[in-house]
């Protein structure tokens, strides 16, 4: 053990015990019930705040810095280059680049647009080009998972590197990654940093992340946690078969199980009706004890496609039966049916119906017959072939915008562990203008809350107390918008209104609070090792619209159903327009308020009607959120990257060539 890793670990257990005596003093001695209105806000943000820290703590308690693997790298691969978009010269640069990677594989591009001219390009090339097959034609998509899940119908390779349409590899990708999988035949996944040529030292829309590509991931990696971020990543095939097979299994166990359980509902309801005729009741008991024992039967592990077979012969039986029972009462139905086979017979003077016209009264809205046959049409909608999808198995997950983590997931509940290679392996190009940026965070972030909201990592089976801390750090992050509104709105009301929220600016807060916040910080100095982590934590504050409007909509979604769209993430230059002045107005209207606050809060000093100390702290923690704020007016004015030495290539790739291309 290291003495960098025994300070975090110091650092991290001083920082969890000094704002547990922080935020326990706060609740139980420092809040102006007075002013519960903000005082209480703002404690429960304090709060948060603290669980933030305590989940980063345990997240660098097991940071893991894996040497390369051992063992050599084996195994077939295919290399999928996922393409929806994006310029074609930009996608045939990352598969040229993907056809001369050292170890032998296929590389293959899956294009969602079904481009002819893509396609020409790859077969002149002699790459492999897929696109969706027919089966999805008026089916649900899934967008990038969909486009895999294709793909990896297609295709046999036992391990796939999949890559975005700008990630361009480096030869050597699979042969300093590939080893993981042999050396451990349980990994199921390895990723490794997303890194982008076209962002400068300023980086004034925060897009390289080093804190989470290295120390969080590392993180992570020591739970067994570290997670599918969508590109430059090598995943086995048998695993996600697995996953798909599982999933595609509790989904329509799940599916005959609500099926029946609304079966039953529905034919109580039926037989609680009042002057039920004696035939009628005796079917509908007879079809409610079918229901129940397939219901006992699926519990006991019997074939889902016996057990719904079973109900559906019981359901056209007692139909029939009912049918052919009250005949006489139902002429009037039989007429208004003129499409069915349905005859008069003149010696009998009556109708004969045939079998198919049976069949037809059974199915119409009649009492009870339409409650049975509401019953048979839930229990034949549940179809082991799963018509409303392309693909009965689906590997990738579809619960989400954001299919990496909830793939990742799924795998580490199904026991597979994850590896995090901390060497750059593929360059990209990240957004380059902040309209495009922020539209990437709000998917990132909606995704992720749909994880949080479908398949909740605290409660999911299969995973560790670890990797539900690990997976829910990240999705709690993004709750952090609404705990943001508080810590802008405090300093503002003390300094124009006087309120404030705590007792008194006592040493006793001082005394708390300060070691608190200066132990935080420096845990991230240790934890960063010289890197740069000043955007992340800017944005982090900087960008809380944009994490409410993820949550809204996130919840609208899986609550009320309300669709999201995928926009795929722009990467070839700028986006049309000027700067996004309307998309960022919450900000700039809290940086205007902020800097009135200031105004006002030294006038009461001067003129005698607020405490000097209590307007000093607040003007220090305007001054802060003022700074952070400040990186949205550079983000918005940015032109976008602009090499020292562009080259005469018009690629945006090739304007910043790798540091590999000369190896």
């Amino acid at each position: 053990m290291t003495g960098r890793f025994i300070a975090i670990r110091v650092l991290a257990l001083l920082s969890v015990l000094l704002g547990v005596n922080y935020v326990a003093w706060r609740w139980l001695a420092s809040v102006n019930w007075e002013a519960w209105w903000i005082a209480v806000p703002l404690v429960i943000a304090e709060t948060y705040s603290l669980i933030d820290t305590l989940l980063f703590a345990v997240t660098m308690w097991r940071a893991r810095e894996r040497p390369r693997p051992a063992a050599a790298p084996q195994g077939t691969v295919d290399v999928f280059i996922t393409t929806y978009n994006e310029p074609i010269d930009m996608v045939m640069a990352t598969a040229l680049a993907a056809q001369r990677i050292t170890y032998p594989h296929e590389t293959w591009i899956l294009d969602d647009g079904s481009r002819a001219e893509l396609s020409a390009a790859a077969e002149a090339a002699g790459i492999g080009y897929l696109t969706r097959s027919a089966d999805w034609a008026d089916k649900p998509r899934h967008a990038k998972a969909g486009n895999l899940n294709n793909a990896l119908m297609a295709t046999d390779g036992e391990f796939l590197l999949i890559l975005d349409a700008d990630q361009v590899p480096d030869p050597l990708i699979l042969e300093n990654t590939l080893g993981y999988f042999a050396d451990d035949p349980q990994v199921a996944l390895v990723q490794t940093p997303q890194w982008f040529v076209n962002v400068d030292e300023a980086d004034p829309l925060g897009s390289q992340a080093p804190l989470f590509y290295g120390p969080i991931q590392q993180g992570k990696d020591g739970w067994n946690a570290a997670f599918f971020c969508g590109s430059n990543a090598i995943l086995r095939r048998d695993a996600l078969m697995q996953l798909g097979i599982v999933g595609y299994v509790r989904d329509l166990e799940d599916s005959v199980v609500t099926a029946l359980k609304a079966a039953q509902r529905m034919l109580r309801r039926a037989a609680s009706a009042h002057d039920l005729p004696a035939d009628v009741a005796a079917e509908l008991g007879r079809l409610a004890a079918a229901v129940h024992r397939a219901r006992a039967d699926l519990a006991l592990g019997a074939p889902i496609a016996e057990v719904t077979a079973e109900v559906h012969a019981e359901v056209q039986a007692a139909s029939r039966r009912l049918v052919q029972v009250d005949l006489a009462g139902i002429r009037a139905d039989v007429e208004e049916l003129a499409a069915l086979a349905v005859q008069r017979d003149a010696e009998l003077d009556a109708f004969v119906v045939d079998d198919g016209a049976l069949d037809a009264l059974a199915a119409r809205e009649l009492t009870p017959l339409g409650t049975i046959a509401a019953v048979d049409a839930l229990v034949d909608a549940v179809r082991v072939d799963r018509p409303g999808e392309a693909q009965p198995i689906q590997p990738l997950a579809t619960i989400s915008v954001t299919e990496d983590m909830a793939t990742a997931m799924q795998l580490h509940a199904l026991g597979w562990r994850s590896v995090y290679h901390h060497e750059i392996l593929a360059h990209g190009l990240a957004p380059e203008d902040l309209r495009t940026m922020l539209t990437q965070r709000l998917r990132w972030a909606q995704g992720t809350m749909q994880v949080l909201l479908r398949d909740n990592p605290i409660v999911k089976k299969g995973l560790t107390f670890g990797q539900r801390l690990m997976y829910f750090g990240t999705m709690w992050s993004y709750l952090s918008g609404f705990a943001a509104i508080v810590y802008l709105a405090a300093p503002m009301i003390y300094l124009l209104l006087g309120v404030l929220p705590v007792t008194a600016w006592s040493v006793d807060f001082f005394a708390r609070f300060l070691p608190y916040f200066i132990v935080n910080q420096i845990l991230f100095v240790v934890v960063a090792k010289g890197i740069r982590t000043w955007r992340g934590q800017q944005y982090s504050l900087a960008l809380f619209p944009v994490w409410i409007a993820a949550c809204v909509t996130a919840f609208a979604n899986v609550v009320f159903g309300r669709s999201l769209s995928f926009v795929v993430t722009r990467k070839d230059g700028r986006a049309a327009g000027g700067p996004p002045w309307r998309q960022i107005w919450p900000q700039l209207t809290a940086m205007a308020l902020l800097a009135v606050s200031v105004v006002v809060g030294i006038v009461r000093v001067i003129a005698g009607t607020a405490d000097g100390t209590g307007t000093l702290v607040n003007t220090v923690w305007v001054g802060y959120d003022l700074v952070v704020l400040s990186v949205l007016i550079q983000a918005a004015r940015y032109q976008g990257y602009r090499p020292a030495e562009p080259a005469a290539s018009s690629s945006a790739l090739e304007q910043k060539e790798p540091p590999w291309t000369s190896l």
